[in-house]
């Protein structure tokens, strides 16, 4: 049972009694127990008589006024005229009647307060001070007590002892009822924090860590965080990093912090959600989903390579269709010398290279040269005057020499001499005139074209284009006129006779891509295609300018594909040109399409002739093409045929066809894609020249 605070008086005073004064033993301080609800004080006469038998006694150190037996008053002495501070011993507290009571002739009452069973007991042997107001309470019931002693006479008219001691039982009772009514709220509000505190789980995340009080949303204890993230009330958390100095820590995690870490933060309520599940479904959701897409690009993978296998497994059933029908030819000859001579005269020139490899020409790797360290090497030439090749490149001395040129390479020895400086930008053609007078003709995407002289090694002529040019080319006809692509499209006709601007602009029809690629095909005294003019290949397609005179051209739009043509290159003798395309959704692969130029005849004089092309072989390549090539159409160095050279990005490889036969004849490799490609003649042998974007590699005949 808890001991509990109760105030009750020594002697129970009943109104209209006399109260006999006291023997001299000092009453003792009792603690009640408290046996039910109720925190008054039993008047059991029992009680009283247990009480009265218990002699009570008080320490000595109290001092008490006590009355006269014959019910005049003692007034104290001349030298306790001020009051007298007390000191009580914690438990009890002397309750006197207020200042307008008449005075009491007994002793005071004191009541045993027990403190509740939640509070921390005090010390034995400590001693609490009275508070003020019973301080004064004391000092005014002292005051009052001498002044009715001295103002009372006989025959006066204050009241007798007899009629002041029903006021002061009255009084006596109705303060020990009070403070019973004060235990009992006390008691009562004792148990309702204990149940408010048995349950600490409900407002764990509503209470500061520090001063287990709520926090607020305003004022000096809002809510506030440090960087560590843990919550505490504004002015706990600044009054404990304030403290600690310059070693601060946080209360929860010992993490270093300081005041300027305090972070307030704006939430009305604070909860936070359990998202753990949501979490680890997330992780498990994005490990799916990368599985997925590494099989969805495996799949893709395996696709690209059964493609190349189906290409493989075409080429190799028509490959041998083509040696079933010879050996079929074979068994119809009676004779086994003329049945050799016949199967390998008829055979293809792919064939009768792979069956006897000992008769049959190819190139083979002569020389390889490093033309650019750090790289950007892009177009190549041939010059025929000088026996050199020209290869484009940045300078290799940017800081002195800034822009870009091209290196000579000597094919009499085989090594580089020298670099010519031209362009301030990126050189995107190089082409020689006929007249073997050593002018190289030159385009670049700073917006000019220019003429060197390789025999003095400087520019001798400048036009500005007014837009980046992409290719260039000379006039095969006349070799005053060169033709310049740019990136709008058109192309301009400079006459190297007037150097102040161009004399004609060819307009294209509805293409505004760059032009990529120019070639110009002169007139011949051909049936099919007599006529001379430009082919200019731009991404979107081709068109034939053709030259009527001088001052007129004539645009015939050639039926190609809308889209994926990257360049077009022209032989000039058997008025072929090769088209290449790069892959694309419905081809995967690289394509180079042979097509032969054809015009048709003019039915009437208000029908003008029309100029066209007709594929006759496709060759095909890689799955890859990124870059912007330039392949080659040339005549065979065996002195029948035509072959057919275009880089392979994905092998990074050159592949040599057959243009008769559309068979591959050699695939000769690389260390970096190529990016143009170069046949020349010299001294009665013939050469095959590969640039990459740093090496420049030689082939020879053999």
């Amino acid at each position: 049972m808890e001991a509990m605070e109760v105030d009750s008086a020594v002697d129970v005073l009943a109104e209209g009694l006399e109260i006999a004064p006291p023997p001299e033993e000092f009453i003792e301080s009792r603690s009640i127990s408290d046996s039910g609800s109720s925190t008054e004080v039993d008047e059991d006469d029992e009680e009283e008589q247990r009480a009265a038998q218990t002699p009570v006694r008080l320490p000595s150190t109290w001092a008490f006024s006590q009355r006269a037996v014959g019910g005049a008053a003692v007034a104290p002495p001349a030298s306790q005229g001020a009051p007298i501070q007390r000191r009580l011993r914690q438990g009890l507290r002397v309750h006197y009647p207020s200042q307008t009571a008449g005075p009491s002739r007994g002793f005071p009452d004191f009541h045993l307060r027990a403190p509740a069973a939640s509070m921390a007991e005090p010390e034995s042997g400590s001693t609490t001070e009275v508070s003020e107001s019973e301080e004064d309470e004391e000092r005014r019931g002292e005051e009052s007590t001498s002044n009715a002693a001295q103002d009372v006479e006989p025959g006066g008219s204050a009241s007798t002892p007899q009629q002041a001691e029903p006021q002061e039982a009255s009084a006596s009772i109705s303060a020990t009822v009070v403070d019973s009514e004060r235990t009992e709220g006390t008691v009562q509000d004792c148990r309702t924090s204990q149940v408010q505190s048995s349950s600490p789980e409900e407002n764990e995340g509503d209470t500061c860590t520090i001063c287990f009080e709520s926090w607020t949303t305003a004022g000096e204890h809002r809510l506030s965080a440090l960087r560590c993230g843990h919550l505490f009330g504004y002015t706990c958390i600044h009054r404990w990093l304030k403290a600690q100095g310059s070693a601060a820590k946080c209360p929860q995690c010992n993490k270093k912090a300081k005041r300027s870490d305090i972070v307030l933060l704006y939430a009305p309520k604070l909860r936070a959600l359990d998202n753990s599940e949501q979490e680890s479904l997330k992780k498990s959701l994005e490990q799916e989903q990368s599985l997925r897409r590494k099989a969805e690009l495996e799949s893709a993978q395996y696709k690209l390579k059964l493609q190349v296998v189906t290409t493989k497994y075409g080429h190799a059933q028509q490959e041998l269709q083509e040696l079933r029908a010879l050996i079929a030819q074979t068994g119809r000859s009676s004779a086994p010398s003329s049945t050799s001579s016949s199967s390998s005269a008829s055979l293809p020139f792919s064939l009768s290279q792979r069956v006897d490899g000992s008769r049959a020409a190819q190139y083979s790797f002569s020389k390889a040269v490093l033309v650019s360290q750090a790289g950007g090497c892009r177009v190549l030439a041939y010059c025929d005057p000088l026996s050199c090749l020209l290869a484009s490149q940045p300078s290799p001395h940017s800081t002195l020499v800034p822009g870009c040129g091209v290196k000579k390479l000597s094919v009499v020895n085989m090594k580089t001499s020298q670099y010519v400086p031209i362009h301030s930008k990126q050189i995107r053609g190089l082409s020689f005139n006929t007249r073997n007078d050593s002018l190289l003709l030159s385009a670049a995407l700073d917006n000019t074209i220019k003429l060197t002289s390789l025999l003095t090694n400087t520019v001798v002529q400048t036009y500005n284009a007014g837009k980046p040019v992409w290719s260039c080319c000379w006039c095969l006809d006349n070799s005053n006129y060169i033709y310049a692509g740019l990136s709008n499209g058109s192309v301009l006709l400079y006459d190297t006779r007037d150097t102040s601007t161009h004399v004609q602009e060819l307009l294209p029809a509805c293409s505004r891509c760059p032009v990529a690629s120019l070639c110009y095909v002169p007139r011949a005294a051909s049936t099919s295609f007599p006529c001379g003019g430009l082919i200019a290949g731009s991404l979107e397609g081709g068109c034939f300018w053709e030259q009527v005179n001088e001052a007129t051209y004539r645009p015939h739009v050639l039926p190609l594909e809308n889209a994926g043509c990257i360049d077009i290159q022209v032989e000039a003798e058997s008025r072929h040109c090769l088209v290449t395309y790069r892959p694309g959704r419905s081809n995967p692969f690289l394509r180079c399409v042979l097509m032969s130029l054809t015009r048709s005849p003019q039915q009437d004089s208000s029908q003008l002739p029309s100029c066209s092309c007709s594929p006759v072989q496709t060759f095909s390549g890689g799955s890859s093409c990124k870059l912007l090539t330039k392949n080659a159409v040339f005549k065979s160095p065996a002195g029948s045929g035509t072959l057919v050279c275009a880089g392979d990005e994905a092998s990074n490889s050159t592949m040599i066809w057959d243009a008769g036969s559309g068979s591959l004849l050699q695939k000769l490799p690389a260390d970096l894609p190529v990016l143009d490609i170069n046949p020349f003649y010299v001294n009665g042998e013939h050469f095959l020249a590969t640039l990459t974007e740093k090496m420049l590699k030689l082939y020879k005949w053999e």
